[in-house]
C-alpha cells in the first residue's frame, strides 16, 4: 500500500490523509468511541477533514508522529487507528488506539499496538511513553497490560474526568512480531 510506514503480520499502518475522511467519520461515530474517547463533534465529511488536519496531520508536522491509520494488509480496508498523541497535560506522548466494532476482540489492536511500539522504538528517541484510559474501559486496560504497560496513577485533564495513566519503558524487552517490517 502506498504511504505505508510499517507493517505487522496482518496490518499496515500509515499516516492519515484527507482522503480518509469517510473512514474517520465512521470510526469517530461508533458507540465505543463516543463512550470511551468522547464525542469529537465529527458530524459531517467536512468535520472529519478538519479532525484529520487539526489532529493527526498537525501532530505529524509538530512532532513527527501521531495517530496512524490501521488497515488490513491483504485488502487495504481501514479498520482503526493507532499511534502516539502528545497531550498538553502530559510530559510525554501516549499510545492511543481505536478500532471499528467488527474488528475488536480479534487480536488486531494488540498487533497494531505492538507494531507501533516497535516502530516508535526504532524511529524516535523516547525512553518512556504513556497510555490513558477510563477505568471502566476494561478491554483497553487488558490490552495495555498485555503490551507491557504498567498502571501508574490517575490523571485528570482540565475539564474532564479522571483517567488511568499507564507507562511503558523502552528498557522492557520487545520481541518483534513475526514478519514485522518497517518501510
Amino acid at each position: 500500500m502506498s504511504g505505508t510506514l510499517f507493517c505487522s503480520v496482518n496490518l499496515s499502518l500509515r499516516r492519515f490523509t484527507v482522503d480518509d475522511a469517510a473512514f474517520v467519520f465512521e470510526l469517530l461515530n461508533t458507540p465505543a468511541w463516543k463512550k470511551f474517547i468522547g464525542d469529537k463533534n465529527v458530524n459531517s465529511h467536512e468535520d472529519a477533514v478538519k479532525y484529520i488536519k487539526n489532529g493527526p496531520q498537525s501532530m505529524y508536522a509538530k512532532h513527527g508522529y501521531g495517530l496512524w491509520l490501521v488497515s488490513i494488509t491483504e485488502t487495504g480496508r481501514p479498520i482503526g487507528m493507532c499511534g502516539l498523541v502528545q497531550r498538553d497535560y502530559l510530559d510525554r506522548p501516549d499510545l492511543g488506539f481505536a478500532f471499528l466494532p467488527g474488528f475488536e476482540g480479534k487480536g488486531l489492536a494488540y498487533e497494531a499496538s505492538m507494531a507501533a511500539l516497535i516502530y516508535v522504538h526504532q524511529h524516535y528517541q523516547l525512553d518512556k511513553i504513556y497510555a490513558i484510559t477510563l477505568a471502566d474501559n476494561i478491554r483497553s486496560r487488558r490490552l495495555l497490560a498485555r503490551c507491557g504497560f504498567v498502571h501508574d496513577q490517575t490523571v485528570t485533564p482540565p475539564g474532564d474526568e479522571g483517567l488511568l495513566l499507564y507507562y511503558y519503558l523502552y528498557d522492557n524487552i520487545i520481541i518483534p512480531l513475526p514478519n514485522s517490517t518497517s518501510i
